[in-house]
């Protein structure tokens, strides 16, 4: 099949399959090149060594399809959110897409120079400084030294990282890192330019910043495939949206539409499927969320709530260890309906961390004077050990709404369509103590 003029990727039927063990639990466990190898050589030694297969330990292997037969077409300048919950496929795609990985069957074709920026750690070598890495990406890229020359400086305003550029990047910030690994693949030229969610390191200011250039990219006539779960991020930059599902296309339309749908699947899933059989997470898996209710200040679940009232956030869990866990950090997100997270409730943001039980057992998480306006609101928990390990994470735990409450003790509910959080100020045409 010929190209028609205008088509810089065409992915048909293609396919990817993972064989997955189970001597980590909860995790899928995509092994890179390295540790590939590394099994190789093993296993070719433990053939050496037994030849006859006796006594060999056999491990549990499971197949899982990350894609399955996702076919679309991309034109020149398209801006392409792709969109999907935790083990949809997205980053599947996108590292098919960049040829990071092969696909187990089907064929993608593409024109042009792709620049990827996928994940913190990817594209750059530790060892060297961030201005041989601007060199070397450019050159990976097929660019002559004189062009990249001709980007260097802009490169480098761009990432605000001018006091370090001779040093080895492993010695970076992750926040370091992601700006100028953007920088270089956005002002490098490429005809396709493919972000992942990595933009989420970067702080507030730099993520608009990053926007805007993907923007320009799009409207010099250049394509942009961007995996977010900022849905206002999505609808903003992109004008086409793909929702993936399980590994297949559940919509291909507009931004709006398929941003649309995915929400409310969103909405939906927390009512229809109990927490613990929830598989569309990640984490270690040695703990995991169970249940998650909202009681009111008597101990009773709500269905629904009220601003300015009092709350208990309950979280159940389930811990697979045979021991205490200390220092678990506990993370509540709660998002409004474009999937803008408006309120994060966090145990180590007052030094609260929690002891969880050997078995399992509740967190409970208390507000007072709940300062949503009216609206609904999407929550997500997340579970670490410390800063070293994940234990659980899942999107859209539950959902609710918020459409009553005297927040203000005025009758006033603010302006729920111009802003989520509420707080009380005091007025006067005079200075006067805030605190007498």
């Amino acid at each position: 099949m010929s190209y028609m003029s205008d088509t810089v990727i065409r992915v048909e039927n293609v396919s990817k399959k993972y064989v997955l063990g189970h001597q980590q639990e909860g995790r899928l466990n995509y092994k890179s090149l390295r540790e590939s190898m590394g099994n190789g050589v093993k296993s070719l030694g433990k053939k050496l060594l037994k030849p006859s297969g006796k006594g060999m330990i056999k491990t549990a292997q499971e197949e899982f399809w990350a894609l399955k037969d996702v076919s679309f077409e991309i034109k020149q300048g398209d801006r392409v959110g792709i969109i999907g919950r935790n083990g949809a496929g997205k980053s599947t795609l996108l590292k098919i897409l960049s040829r990071i990985t092969e696909p187990t069957s089907g064929s993608i074709r593409i024109k042009g120079r792709v620049a990827s920026l996928l994940e913190v750690g990817t594209g750059f070598h530790p060892e060297l400084t961030g201005r041989e890495n601007i060199f070397l990406n450019g050159a990976i890229l097929g660019m002559s030294k004189v062009d990249i020359t001709r980007k260097f400086d802009e490169m480098v305003a761009f990432a605000e990282v001018e006091k370090f550029l001779d040093t080895p990047v492993k010695r970076y910030s992750s926040g370091m890192y992601v700006r100028l690994a953007f920088a270089v693949a956005a002002h490098l030229e490429p005809e396709i330019l493919i972000v992942d969610e990595v933009l989420a390191v970067g702080d507030a200011q730099f993520q608009k910043k990053c926007l805007g250039k993907m923007e320009d990219v799009g409207k010099q006539g250049r394509t942009v495939l961007f995996v977010s779960h900022q849905m206002s991020a999505v609808e903003s930059l992109c004008t086409r949206g793909i929702l993936l599902e399980s590994g297949n296309i559940c919509l291909d339309g507009t931004s709006e539409q398929a941003v649309g749908v995915y929400l409310e699947k969103a909405y939906s899933i927390g009512q229809i499927m109990p927490l613990f059989q929830r598989t569309d997470r990640s984490g270690s898996g040695k703990v995991r969320a169970s249940s998650f209710r909202i009681l009111n200040d008597e101990g009773v679940p709500q269905s629904s709530l009220k601003s300015g009232e009092n709350y208990y956030f309950e979280i159940g869990y389930s811990n697979k260890m045979t021991s205490t866990i200390k220092n678990v950090v506990v993370s509540l997100d709660i998002l409004d309906e474009k999937g803008v997270r408006v309120l994060l409730l966090r145990t180590n943001f007052s030094q609260n961390n929690v002891t969880l039980n050997p078995d399992q057992g509740y967190i409970y998480c208390g507000i007072k004077n709940l300062p949503l306006a009216n609206g609904s609101y999407r929550f997500s928990i997340f579970l670490s050990q410390a800063d070293a390990e994940v234990l659980d994470y899942i999107e859209d735990a539950a959902s609710i709404a918020v459409d009553g409450g005297d927040f203000f003790g005025t009758g006033s509910s603010g302006l729920p369509s111009h802003c989520k959080i509420l707080a009380k100020a005091n007025w006067s045409t005079e200075l006067f103590e805030l605190c007498p």
